[in-house]
């Protein structure tokens, strides 16, 4: 199998190496905005450079993987599209429902494959709290807690073009508060505070988010993040119900520590950023993709659920700047 790869930027150059050493993957096309970059990791990985993204389409590759920069997605994902490609697509479609409704309807009318990159679907951890709210041991879940926490803030550069808080960082939460409770969300009420480095202020955007979920089956949640936990990079769920209740990501790696003079101690090695704590789910959502293009699996994620999620993000987006609760029916696309 021959796969092109369009962007060679951090996600992108750790999205190569895993194909890059895939059995089923003979041969791997890198293209980037800039080329030299694609270059040198072309080279590192006994790959071929593309000079941009229009070799990629005409160099006979048999599906594409899109690690661009967001902004270039929509495009992209409607170009794959209309080729006949089946596409992975890094997370999000694009930063506004319109652009997003526009790629899907690309590849709807194609009837092309579309694999969103949710990787926490693929999480060891999430998808034992999935099972175990599907089979019944926590009783009726009543209560869902949901965390996201940066070790640091991101380069100023980057907020203007993230789609903020709840788009950029929080959505992966939505997207497992759907994906491990197989329920929608129907309303939301979202809190946002700027009262961190003066960037996220300038960029209209907050360092620290809380939301509370009613879901539609009554199961409320509440789902905080923060671009500026010390500590380290932070992902949890904790899922109570009426029997009983499980937590996502606590380990010995877990930036957090006890108060109680029992408690465990605090982590001597915490996760340091996103690519090391999901590196095996990473690495198993490509493996997911190529299985799908050799028609072994059904898509695990294509892009109605990224809009699933993208829809609850701006609901947040327009709970925080309007003070209120919004229903998730006032919102585009569903």
């Amino acid at each position: 199998m021959r796969i092109g790869l369009i962007g060679a930027g951090r996600i992108g150059s750790f999205h190569a190496a895993v194909l890059a050493r895939h059995r089923e993957v003979g041969s791997l096309v890198i293209a980037d905005a800039d080329p030299a970059r694609a270059a040198e990791l072309a080279h590192r990985l006994d790959a071929t450079a593309a000079p941009g993204a229009d070799e990629v389409f005409t160099w006979g590759v048999d599906a594409v993987v899109i690690t661009a920069a967001t902004s270039a997605h929509a495009e992209l994902v409607g170009r794959a599209a209309r080729a006949g490609l089946p596409a992975f697509c890094e997370k999000p479609i694009a930063l506004d429902l319109a652009g997003t409704l526009g790629a899907l309807r690309d590849v709807e009318a194609a009837g092309s494959v579309l694999q969103l990159g949710f990787q926490r679907r693929f999480d060891a951890g999430f998808t034992a709290a999935r099972e175990a709210v599907r089979d019944g041991r926590l009783g009726r879940l009543h209560t869902v807690r949901a965390i996201t926490s940066d070790p640091a803030p991101p380069p100023a550069a980057y907020l203007p073009l993230s789609g903020g808080l709840y788009r950029d960082c929080l959505i992966h939460d939505f997207d497992m508060v759907r994906w491990v409770t197989g329920r929608e969300v129907r309303e939301v009420y979202a809190m946002g505070s700027d009262a961190g480095p003066a960037m996220f202020r300038d960029a209209g955007d907050v360092d620290t988010a809380a939301v509370v979920l009613t879901l539609d089956d009554g199961v409320l949640v509440t789902a905080t993040a923060t671009r500026c936990n010390g500590a380290g990079y932070d992902v949890r769920m904790e899922l109570a119900g009426e029997l009983d209740q499980v937590t996502v990501g606590l380990d010995d790696r877990t930036p957090i520590a006890s108060t109680e003079p029992a408690g465990p101690p605090a982590a001597d090695k915490p996760w340091s950023g996103f690519l090391e704590r999901f590196a095996p789910a990473y690495e198993a959502e490509l493996t997911a993709f190529v299985e799908v293009v050799l028609g072994e699996r059904d898509n695990p994620c294509d892009g109605r659920e990224a809009l699933r999620a993208l829809r609850v993000a701006e609901a947040c987006e327009l709970s925080r700047r309007e003070r209120r609760v919004v229903r998730l029916e006032e919102i585009a696309g569903g």
